[in-house]
């Protein structure tokens, strides 16, 4: 019994971690409560913990990531950015949990946090707070709406799915395209395409 309670763990954990929109980690949550008739509330706290873990390492290797990746110009802009956040204080952190809250990707968050090299303390704290109220509705409402896996994996792919797929990609190619600088001092929206190294 306890292997599945690891599976929700690991699987909440596997898609937050990867630094791409993937469908979000309730999903995973939904579909394991319901196989294995777990105990909704440990299947709660028990996925947001490994959604937590997963944003977590993600804020740690992106710096990296990016680094080989993107031009020194690139990572050097959304790092001005990450500074400007940080400079609104509890501002930038009541954002981090409003955004939390709403059905949208927390992917392009925790990458523009990442490669801002902005201090997980920062970010993850409301990030929590939001994520654990957020999969919190979202489990319930899955647990009451769904009958069987079936009609759960049949609603993985839907518009609202689709939706959160194509917003998470527009606010990463927002991140990564904006001149961030530009934009915040001269107030003059441009778009930067040579990134990669």
């Amino acid at each position: 019994m306890w292997w599945q309670y690891a599976l929700v763990f690991i699987g909440a954990l596997l898609v937050d971690v990867v630094p791409l929109p993937l469908p979000p980690a309730f999903t995973v949550m939904v579909f394991l409560q319901i196989v294995y008739d777990l105990n909704i509330w440990a299947v709660i706290g028990i996925g947001v913990a490994g959604s937590i873990l997963g944003r977590y390492i993600l804020t740690l290797y992106i710096p990296k990531l990016s680094g080989k990746m993107f031009k020194q110009t690139k990572n050097e802009d959304v790092q001005f950015l990450g500074k400007k956040l940080m400079q609104k204080g509890w501002k930038s952190q009541a954002a981090i949990l409003v955004y939390s809250l709403m059905p949208l990707p927390t992917t392009p968050l925790f990458i523009a946090g990442g490669m801002a090299q902005m201090k997980p303390i920062y970010i993850i704290p409301p990030f929590m707070i939001g994520k654990l109220i957020s999969d919190m509705v979202a489990v319930l409402l899955g647990k009451y709406a769904a009958e069987n896996a079936s009609s759960l994996t049949e609603g993985m792919v839907s518009w609202k799915t689709i939706t959160g797929l194509v917003v998470g990609l527009i606010l990463i190619f927002v991140l990564l395209f904006v001149d961030w600088r530009t934009l915040l001092e001269k107030k003059k929206l441009v778009l930067k395409f040579r990134i990669i190294k």
